[in-house]
């Protein structure tokens, strides 16, 4: 056990969850960013606490600066940060083409998806970078396939997000490679978690699984062992790059 902080947003559930699991047993202290599903959060804490890991939960809407300001200022007080995971992310209502969407809806997952993200690293960064006294760290950044297959049809403005995401994982990659900070991104596929549901279609991932080359959906698991691999030293040369854990879509 070290005192070094990963700070994991959207934590309680799916990947956020295993993400939280898996640095907790490689000796991370966890901090549990959550929107409004508190003992969905506390449920994690809690297990990571019976194998005698440390974790915390802060309610963080990433929407919101001032959540996120609050977000970071208790990191501060349960070690130094060595890690950010943006994974908070939503998805509007599938089957719904660009010219039926509305500016709020477009506005609420660019917010939460790329606004959020990005003043995230900015608090990560304020921290870690060599620049401000810091002493390094690593930023993994969730994107999507849906920024290479565009979602047509289904969420145009949610594959736009992403691929801003993609976008901002370079940029910031390059501006901070010198002062001791990694940023990388992952691009899950098709994942077996609520984000389905949350756009109304919860049998997705599995009704979409034969266009995947390996015929299968992954699991939360799975990308939680590419998150855990990107912020460890065994990654220690890979900075603006995103991997794809996709089965190959």
């Amino acid at each position: 056990m070290t005192d070094k902080v990963v700070v994991i947003t959207g934590g309680s559930r799916g990947i956020g969850r295993a993400a939280a699991l898996a640095a907790a047993a490689r000796g991370y202290r966890v901090v549990v960013g959550y929107a409004s599903n508190k003992a969905a959060a506390d449920e994690v804490v809690s297990a990571i606490q019976a194998k005698n890991g440390k974790a915390i939960a802060v309610k963080c809407d990433v929407a919101s600066e001032q959540d996120i300001l609050a977000l970071f200022e208790a990191a501060d007080g349960f070690g130094t940060l060595g890690a950010l995971v943006n994974n908070a992310g939503i998805v509007g209502k599938s089957g719904v083409r660009v010219d039926e969407m509305s500016a709020e809806r477009i506005q609420q997952v660019m917010a939460i998806n790329v606004t959020g993200s990005i003043l995230c690293a900015r608090e990560a960064v304020k921290r870690m970078s060599t620049r401000h006294g810091g002493k390094g760290g690593v930023i993994v950044n969730l994107s999507s396939v849906a920024a290479r297959l565009g979602a047509p049809n289904t969420y145009v403005d949610y594959a736009a997000s992403k691929g801003a995401i993609d976008s901002f994982t370079v940029g910031l990659g390059h501006e901070v490679a010198g002062e001791g900070i990694r940023v990388a991104g992952i691009r899950p596929g098709l994942i077996d978690t609520e984000i389905h549901a949350a756009g109304g279609e919860p049998d997705r991932a599995h009704r979409l699984a034969p266009m995947v080359p390996m015929q299968r959906v992954g699991t939360a698991d799975e990308i939680a062992n590419a998150i855990v691999w990107l912020i460890s030293d065994e990654a220690s040369y890979v900075t603006s790059a995103t991997l794809d854990v996709s089965g190959g879509r």
